[in-house]
């Protein structure tokens, strides 16, 4: 079992830049993926940004690469999701979620992913 929570949202003008914080209670972190998705009103779960616990490996969807980073603190037990260069179009409630590593490519499909945590609100005024 892992529990997710999630910190960090809030308003900000395009252009500036967020820090989410994704804290974990399992003391097995390191057999887990974890991924940021976002959903904005009316649309579907969208992928962000996925790192394997163990080694780091990470992966970005084109919408935010070169703008997003994913990166893990071990001491910590925590992900963060760093946000540079924000848009309107990246407003979304951001969901923290990670599922139990099969050793295999990062996945970005949200259906895989078995934990979630309750989400925090990104808002990207013009």
């Amino acid at each position: 079992q892992v529990q997710l929570v999630e910190s960090g949202g809030g308003l900000v003008q395009a252009g500036g830049s967020l820090r989410l914080s994704c804290a974990a209670s399992s003391r097995t972190i390191n057999r887990y993926v974890m991924g940021w998705f976002r959903q904005a009103r009316g649309k579907e779960r969208e992928f962000v940004a996925a790192i394997r616990w163990s080694d780091g490996s990470k992966s970005h969807s084109d919408s935010v690469k070169g703008r997003f980073t994913i990166s893990r603190d071990n001491a910590k037990n925590t992900a963060y999701l760093q946000m540079n260069s924000l848009k309107p179009e990246d407003t979304a409630v951001y969901y923290c979620a990670a599922y139990e590593d099969a050793n295999i490519v990062l996945i970005t499909d949200p259906r895989i992913f078995e934990y979630w945590g309750q989400g925090t609100q990104v808002t990207v005024s013009s």
